[in-house]
């Protein structure tokens, strides 16, 4: 990914992915010249051009021994015409976090991926810093006026949070992409969906402009499981927003659930019933599988738990089912059986009915397990 992928993380940290803790630089005292052309990416790009690995890169290495397929791979599959230059002239796919705005608390997410989070990490100790918002980019004329060459020809843009959607900066950039004409760039969203109206700003419009849109909507459940895990979340909502966007063919959707111990065993009953209420096509699943916190980590899950679920997967895993998805929900098996790191699963019970009393909720899992 060091040969074709740019991404600005918290505090403009310019890092390797959305994943590794790998950095490179810091996009607010550093231009994208600088750093794209610097001696630690130099580095990682020697060491994977002589086919070495990087421990750092630990979670991609490990969903893809469980037979999964990691965000490398992905980035590869995409631009593996792009991997094999020595030295890339400039990044063509750029992932920008511009700060952590978001309307959500989703249970599974933490204060610097989201500003809504902060009362409630103030009351856990855990927020970073003391405001709600963290800013990334501190001044965005210029990281676009020291980006621009890139930002022109690039081929991909993945937009993600905080919530893209509620993020000023994400729309001032698509409306300097549309003012100079630099539109052939594929838009990609990891969205919470709840928003499609945003300030003066014209979405639809926007992205009409553009060759190619596509929204990976992170829909852990539905109605109260799916309320529950993503605080703030109205499923009614997002239903709406569904038949909203059905109107406008040239956008792409997708539901992409974080695969979690919060909805693990619900994730092929999700998946029937947004076929049945026509909100995607056969298709139309992309798996996450949570990494971190580790107490949300499937592979804590006691092992008569992990057994029930490998049995409602396979009770899914039909013939009607078109490949892809009978690979997805395996890739989730082979992932949760890989390792047993089950003395872990107290700690989600602790951390879990903290949450649930910090917040006054009940957890809807009791009994389902």
């Amino acid at each position: 990914m060091p040969f074709v992928h740019y991404h600005v993380s918290n505090n403009g940290l310019a890092k390797a992915c959305c994943v590794a803790n790998i950095t490179y630089g810091n996009t607010n005292n550093e231009t994208l010249d600088e750093i794209w052309n610097g001696e630690k990416i130099n580095q990682l790009r020697t060491k994977f051009s002589k086919n070495e690995t990087d421990e750092r890169c630990f979670v991609c290495h490990k969903i893809e021994a469980s037979g999964g397929k990691s965000i490398r791979l992905e980035t590869f599959d995409k631009f593996d015409y792009h991997t094999l230059e020595e030295k890339p002239q400039l990044p063509i796919y750029f992932d920008i976090r511009f700060s952590n705005v978001c309307n959500f608390r989703c249970r599974t997410c933490w204060h610097g991926a989201s500003s809504k989070w902060f009362n409630d990490a103030k009351l856990l100790n855990t927020n970073v810093g003391k405001k709600a918002i963290i800013k990334n980019i501190d001044d965005l004329d210029r990281f676009i006026d020291t980006s621009s060459e890139a930002l022109k020809n690039a081929e991909e843009f993945y937009f993600a949070g905080g919530e893209p959607l509620v993020t000023e900066e994400h729309y001032q950039l698509l409306e300097w992409l549309v003012e100079n004409k630099a539109t052939r760039a594929r838009l990609r969203y990891n969205t919470n969906f709840s928003k499609l109206a945003f300030k003066e700003y014209d979405l639809i419009d926007l992205w009409s402009q553009f060759d190619e849109v596509e929204l990976l909507a992170s829909i852990d459940a539905s109605n109260s499981l799916g309320e529950y895990i993503r605080k703030d979340m109205d499923w009614q909502e997002i239903l709406e927003n569904r038949k909203v966007i059905s109107r406008h063919p040239f956008i792409k959707f997708k539901i992409a659930p974080t695969v979690s111990i919060l909805n693990v065993l619900q994730i092929p009953d999700l998946y029937e019933e947004c076929l049945q209420l026509k909100m995607i096509e056969p298709n139309d699943l992309y798996i996450n599988i949570l990494e971190r916190p580790s107490y949300f980590n499937i592979q804590i899950l006691p092992k008569e738990l992990k057994l029930k679920v490998v049995d409602r997967y396979l009770s899914h895993m039909t013939e009607s089912n078109p490949k892809q998805i009978n690979q997805a929900f395996q890739s989730i098996l082979d992932y949760m059986m890989e390792e047993d790191r089950s003395e872990l699963y107290g700690l989600f019970l602790e951390k879990n009915a903290e949450l649930d009393e910090l917040r006054g909720e009940e957890n809807p899992l009791v009994g389902l397990f």
